[in-house]
């Protein structure tokens, strides 16, 4: 396929080019509308840009065919049979993609590392979870992928399962063997459903994990505004093999998604495509090597433990993203949130995630002169961080702890009588 071709802002740009006059939505009418003084901080081309698929980039019989010449070529790129954009961001295609496996009162296997995406998703389908434990690692106090053993466990338990939603990679960076993983679904010919939010730019470089469609995944959803180059919001499903209807998919997405798709996103999606095919290699191995000496460096400071290959070689997980600086600040006397609030404050950046033991930071092509600053703020931070308050310890549970015993649907939980009372009126637990 022609990968120099980008529909969607081939129509966008035609649009323009025609001065079009809309009477329907947006109101603010291609900006002329909008308020100066929004204009001048957003930019008056983000209003331009706003322009309804139908009678707008496409008639209302969509005889272009605009935004399904940009998914297939979107699919032609990742090595997927089918590929569907989304305009409301990965946690209503993760919604979708389990309302297309799996029913009312039916059994779908999940990672129990799960994003608010999945649980919701629960609550909202009514499906009866049957939760995989991740691969828990007591001494960073931080959870790995489930392991196939795990997968094939579970189908074995619960041979009525209808499939399985593994979250790979992790916000840290961790990743499963999603092949093996695959492997133990389609034994039991169920379908598998691979949460790869944090995974958009996988297909371009051999140097970073396994892409979920090259290991046999059915359905793979990417949020491309992670580590891709479009706009928050900007998501797509990958779909191959024949467990999964596309029909059915787009039915569900089409049951969950907007009316009112942003072309801002359609537009976004199908630029960064055409940047991967043509650049991508170059701009994440450029990425790769910046990832690899800001790890170094850092390694190099007093009281940081940096996360990396390490946790491949311990059997905790199958692949590492280098893309993510994982870092253990836990032996400055502080914690990962403390970290992150005191570089917002004092050194003007935002690290990616925090919790009680750690930060992260995402390098992608799109980071430069970035790395410079990453580095000096980090150093600031373990010189001074014997200035910032001592908190008292947190003492983290232990794995087994956390595996509680699901007494009722998640579902019926949610919508079930409840009383709002306030903390200091709340019953203590049984000691």
């Amino acid at each position: 396929m022609d990968h120099s071709r980008v529909p969607v802002l081939e129509a966008l740009q035609e649009f323009r080019r025609r001065g079009d006059v809309a009477y329907g939505p947006p109101g603010h009418k291609q900006g002329r509308g909008a308020d100066p003084r929004v204009a001048e901080i957003v930019g008056m081309d983000v209003f331009r840009s706003d322009v309804l698929s139908l009678n707008g980039l496409d008639d209302r019989r969509q005889s272009q065919g605009v935004l399904q010449q940009a998914e297939e070529l979107m699919a032609d790129a990742v090595g997927a049979e089918h590929a569907f954009f989304s305009t409301c961001g990965s946690s209503l295609s993760v919604k979708t993609a389990m309302c297309s496996v799996a029913g009312p009162g039916e059994k779908l296997l999940l990672s129990r590392n799960a994003h608010k995406a999945v649980i919701s998703a629960v609550i909202i389908n009514g499906v009866e979870p049957v939760w995989v434990h991740p691969k828990f690692d007591t001494e960073r106090h931080i959870a790995h992928p489930p392991e196939p053993d795990d997968v094939r466990a579970r189908l074995r338990e619960h041979p009525d399962a209808k499939g399985m939603l593994l979250i790979t990679p992790t916000d840290w960076g961790t990743c499963a063997d999603i092949r093996g993983v695959a492997d133990a679904c389609h034994a039991s010919d169920v379908p598998l459903i691979v949460d790869e939010a944090w995974g958009a730019h996988l297909p371009f470089h051999p140097g970073l994990p396994t892409w979920g469609m090259d290991a046999d995944a059915d359905l793979v959803v990417t949020s491309v505004h992670k580590m891709g180059g479009a706009i928050e919001q900007s998501s797509v499903f990958h779909l191959q093999h024949d467990r999964i209807s596309p029909d059915v998919l787009k039915q569900r997405e089409d049951l969950l998604g907007t009316t009112s798709a942003s072309s801002l996103v359609y537009a976004t999606l199908d630029g960064w495509r055409r940047q991967m095919v043509e650049q991508g290699h170059g701009l994440l191995d450029t990425a790769l090597h910046r990832a690899e000496r800001i790890r170094a460096r850092l390694r190099e400071l007093p009281g940081l433990r940096v996360m990396g290959g390490e946790i491949i070689e311990e059997g905790l997980a199958a692949e590492f993203d280098p893309l993510k600086i994982v870092v253990d600040v836990r032996e400055l006397g502080i914690s990962g949130m403390q970290a992150a609030e005191w570089l917002r404050a004092h050194c003007h950046i935002d690290v990616g995630g925090s919790d009680t033991c750690r930060i992260s930071a995402s390098i992608t092509h799109a980071d430069d002169e970035t790395e410079k600053l990453l580095l000096e703020s980090v150093r600031t931070l373990v010189e001074r961080a014997d200035t910032i308050e001592r908190q008292p310890p947190v003492h983290l549970p232990e794995p087994h702890v956390l595996e509680l015993e699901q007494a009722v649907l998640p579902r019926d939980a949610f919508f079930g009588p409840a009383e709002q009372v306030p903390a200091e009126r709340a019953v203590s637990p049984p000691r």
